[in-house]
């Protein structure tokens, strides 16, 4: 009987002592993961700080970089067109230059072409323009006919579009192909017994367009 009293004292000595083996191992474990870990950021601490400040930095001046490129903008200048057709007034920014004809000689009755640094080649078919602003001799409804059928070719999406300084004026705003075969985004609105077009070639300078050209351009309808 004493044999086996012995026996179940030593079974229960055992269960603890394997427990408090396997406990021991784990904090072991853990002090050698985070030794490592010490080890690791003490190796590499300045090689982590100094990428953080170079990307901190890196960020830093593509804002400031922006900021400066939409200072430079400012003031705006002013294009005022003939009374004629409608005293159009534009305003873009001052690192744009611009060209317009209002002779009248052709079916585009006024043809201004604008664009940040120096305009490129009007008669050339591979610029592209930051800016055109048309006066069209021929009527609203027949422009909205030109839309109508690239409209349901899918080309071009059309929407009613006023511009902010002339709101009684409800036109068409497009985006896609244009009537005139190029791509990007134009306004086409009602001037008297012609039509006044607004556009912008491509995406590049589509924030320009929304937020000055079309926010401050006004006309006598």
């Amino acid at each position: 009987m004493t044999k086996h009293n012995q026996v179940g004292a030593v079974n229960a000595l055992l269960l603890p002592l394997i427990i408090t083996s396997m406990i021991a191992i784990g904090f072991i474990g853990f002090a050698v993961w985070a030794a490592t870990g010490r080890q690791d950021y003490k190796n590499n601490a300045d090689k982590k700080i100094a990428a953080a400040v170079t990307i901190a930095k890196q960020q830093e001046d593509t804002l400031k970089d922006k900021q400066f490129a939409e200072d430079a903008k400012k003031p705006l200048i002013t294009y005022t067109g003939p009374d004629t057709y409608g005293s159009i007034k534009v305003s873009y920014p001052k690192t744009w230059s611009g060209y317009v004809d209002a002779s009248g000689n052709t079916d585009v009755l006024l043809n201004g072409f604008f664009n940040p640094g120096v305009v490129p080649g009007i008669a050339a078919d591979s610029s592209v323009f930051a800016l055109r602003v048309r006066v069209l001799g021929q009527t609203y409804a027949q422009t909205l006919v030109s839309l109508s059928s690239l409209q349901k070719d899918n080309k071009v999406k059309v929407e009613p579009y006023a511009l902010p300084q002339v709101p009684s004026r409800i036109g068409i705003k497009a985006t896609g192909v244009l009537p005139d075969g190029s791509s990007g985004v134009a306004v086409f609105i009602q001037l008297r017994d012609k039509t006044l077009e607004i556009s912008t070639e491509g995406s590049q300078y589509l924030d320009d367009f929304n937020n000055i050209i079309l926010k401050n351009l006004t006309f006598v309808p």
